[in-house]
């Protein structure tokens, strides 16, 4: 009997070899969707809006968007930043972009950009679902099923932090409701505790208010330089009069540090320091706030010193804002508005 394979033999065997190369040379029918999917993605318009709109540094999308003379676009943040930068180092700030020139006076606002930016959508971070850009904060806030949410019971210690959707039935359960009453009021003793100090602070501002000798002041501090081999930047006022003596202001950048310019984390400390000549010792008390054409952020503090003969210096206190963005925010502008109070203790 021959061995050589019949013709139906044969076109079995030509079959199984196209399989064969077909698994080779082609992807799965699963995959090839996915690549079409992804392709559309790439090519509707707001994918490619995105690459159009974005900030030149960062390249996310702007909600707030300023553009150089050239109309090259960057964010709020990254504008700041690169202003500060260029401060620190006592550069001209340039875009990033055509290296023109850039500043407060020479950028303006794109509005058209930042409306068209909040209509693009964007994924809630929860969830994932695409909503409008300026819907999804608060979807996020108020809305999302997936939000991180805190027990109810947090002010008694439960530490429990999940998706809102699971938040009812872990409040019915919590085990916090079975603690004791001794570890219930150490909990809120903590709490407590902060809240005396919001308390006190609220308080204090009020008393001083209402001592005898109040004034306050609208002050611009101005940047200068040294004449160091490190050369660093610092900032000071102009003399002004507060109770018939002169006061000045001087402030630098990161007093811990060489060269502020090497770091994002940014402080700003100040110091009050009295010009005039006086006999009797002088106890002062002193607050920073934003001054009526600034915009920084700040939490006020109470600052207290015994101005005498041989110490007509305050140390230098940091002042509190809220965090290095708001310091690159100030550092930006050509001057520092600031309203200072100052009050006379008797």
């Amino acid at each position: 009997m021959s061995d050589i394979p019949g013709p139906s033999a044969l076109a079995i065997m030509d079959e199984n070899s196209n399989k064969e190369n077909m698994d080779i040379f082609y992807e799965p029918e699963k995959k090839k969707v996915k690549v079409e999917e992804k392709e559309k993605e790439k090519n509707a318009l707001e994918y490619r809006l995105s690459g159009i709109l974005c900030c030149a540094v960062c390249l996310d999308l702007p909600k707030t968007c300023y553009q150089c003379t050239n109309g090259h676009l960057m964010c709020a943040g990254c504008f700041n930043h690169v202003l500060a930068d260029s401060r620190l180092k006592d550069e001209t700030a340039t875009c990033p972009n055509c290296r023109c020139e850039i500043s407060k006076n020479l950028c303006s606002r794109n509005l058209a950009v930042e409306k068209a930016v909040s209509e693009l959508p964007t994924e809630c971070q929860y969830c994932y679902c695409h909503l409008p850009r300026n819907q999804v904060d608060y979807h996020e806030r108020e809305l999302c099923e997936e939000r991180p949410s805190l027990c109810k019971y947090s002010r008694i210690g439960c530490c429990w932090c999940g998706p809102f959707h699971e938040l009812a039935e872990h409040e019915i359960g919590c085990g916090h409701l079975m603690k004791p009453g001794a570890e219930i009021m150490e909990s809120l003793a903590e709490v407590d505790k902060y809240n005396e100090t919001q308390l006190k602070l609220y308080k204090d501002i009020v008393s001083l208010f209402s001592c005898e000798k109040v004034t306050f002041n609208d002050l611009q501090m101005k940047p200068y330089r040294t004449d160091d081999f490190t050369t660093k930047l610092f900032y000071e006022t102009s003399r002004f009069s507060a109770f018939n003596f002169q006061w000045v202001i001087k402030a630098r950048i990161n007093n811990d540090q060489k060269n502020p310019a090497l770091t994002t984390d940014r402080t700003l400390s100040y110091q009050l320091v009295l010009k005039s000549k006086f006999t009797t010792p002088i106890s002062l008390s002193y607050i920073v706030l934003k001054g009526p054409y600034g915009e920084i952020k700040i939490n006020p503090y109470i600052y207290t010193h015994d101005f005498v003969q041989d110490n007509v210096e305050t140390a230098y206190n940091d002042l509190p804002i809220i965090n290095s963005v708001e310091c690159n925010k100030l550092l930006a502008g050509r001057t520092i508005n600031l309203r200072l109070i100052m009050v006379m203790m008797n």
